[in-house]
């Protein structure tokens, strides 16, 4: 059935957990806006806060896809095969390494093509091996693209994430009338806050805070750091918050300092919502706002402490970037249709 120039596929989204993350929030906004296509999209996966966030046209699917043992993979595998060929599901989409084995696995049971989405620069290992059998694999970026190299098959391809339009925009207030930073992001050594709070702690007595939007296997030793330099009342740690946007809204300038990322959707959010960000140099980011985009240095303490030394002389002022560099939802579920139909035509010319 066409409308439009989309025509409607019945897809499978497997995922390990539906909490909140960044692989989270990415298959939530595609599943929601391929629905908004007239896509049937069946989301499965362990369960998570995020299940009350998908469209109510989007069915949902518990399985034990998050659990790394084998003989559970094989048993989801095999439930996942059954259901495929009974609702004659056309395409299975995978996201993350454990996901990627079972898809796999699932095709070979029920002859179902089945593709893969990278979200991250993985450890080049074994437990990449099924992405090189996918019939396709999509990388949300060039870094990771370049990154996994000859771990993917022959059709693979650039799509970075999309975004829903931002609900809340910064309401103008920055720096010096507005001394907030705000990080929002799982806390673990990757996003780079243990970065942050050294270089907040040698500004001496200027008036600055910090909220942490967060949370994640780094908080307590986080936690500890704080309190040992004595920043208790300045950085305050929120926890997880479904109100992120109205967070970034309110803040003089969030901070994205992350060592690492596959395509970063808060500093993405950040962009739509128009807060000013001062952000790592990192591929993924320079993808999205270009080389000459007032981007620091990856985990140089030196370097984000004289920044933000500058920003309270009024020396220097954390850009705001242009929300068109930003793809949407939309464009991102109009891009996935295109792969996924590419991949079904040629099984059909074979």
């Amino acid at each position: 059935m066409d409308h439009k120039g989309v025509e409607y596929l019945k897809i499978a989204q497997i995922l390990p957990e539906f909490h909140e993350g960044g692989v989270e929030r990415h298959v939530l906004w595609l599943s929601n806006a391929l629905a908004g296509l007239g896509h049937e999209v069946t989301v499965i996966s362990a369960g998570g806060k995020l299940e009350d966030k998908l469209d109510r046209r989007v069915a949902f699917w518990r399985l034990p896809v998050q659990r790394k043992n084998p003989i559970t993979g094989l048993y989801s595998a095999l439930k996942i095969a059954g259901r495929a060929k009974r609702q004659q599901w056309d395409i299975l989409h995978a996201h993350s390494r454990v996901p990627a084995w079972i898809a796999w696995w699932a095709s070979g049971f029920c002859g179902q093509p089945w593709v893969a989405t990278a979200h991250a620069q993985y450890s080049l290992n074994v437990g990449l091996v099924p992405y090189r059998k996918a019939n396709g694999v999509i990388c949300v970026s060039r870094s990771v693209r370049e990154h996994l190299g000859s771990f993917l098959p022959e059709k693979s391809e650039v799509i970075p994430n999309g975004t829903p339009p931002a609900r809340r925009k910064w309401e103008g207030k920055g720096f010096p009338e507005n001394p907030r930073f705000l990080f929002v992001g799982r806390l673990t050594r990757l996003k780079g806050l243990d970065v942050v709070i050294e270089a907040l702690s040698s500004l001496g007595d200027r008036e600055w805070a910090l909220d942490v939007v967060g949370d994640g296997p780094q908080r307590q030793e986080l936690e500890a750091k704080v309190k040992r330099k004595g920043f208790e009342e300045r950085i305050k740690f929120h926890g997880f918050r479904e109100d992120v946007e109205d967070w970034m809204a309110e803040a003089g300038c969030l901070l994205f300092p992350s060592l690492e990322e596959g395509m970063p959707l808060v500093f993405m959010q950040a962009i739509q919502v128009g807060v000013p960000v001062l952000a790592s140099d990192i591929g993924p980011v320079r993808e999205l706002v270009g080389d000459n985009a007032g981007l620091l240095p990856p985990g140089d303490v030196e370097t984000w402490t004289r920044f933000l030394s500058e920003i309270f002389g009024n020396k220097f002022s954390p850009p705001v970037f242009d929300p068109v560099s930003v793809p949407t939802d939309h464009e991102m579920a109009l891009s996935a249709n295109v792969f996924y139909r590419d991949i079904l035509d040629s099984l059909i010319t074979k």
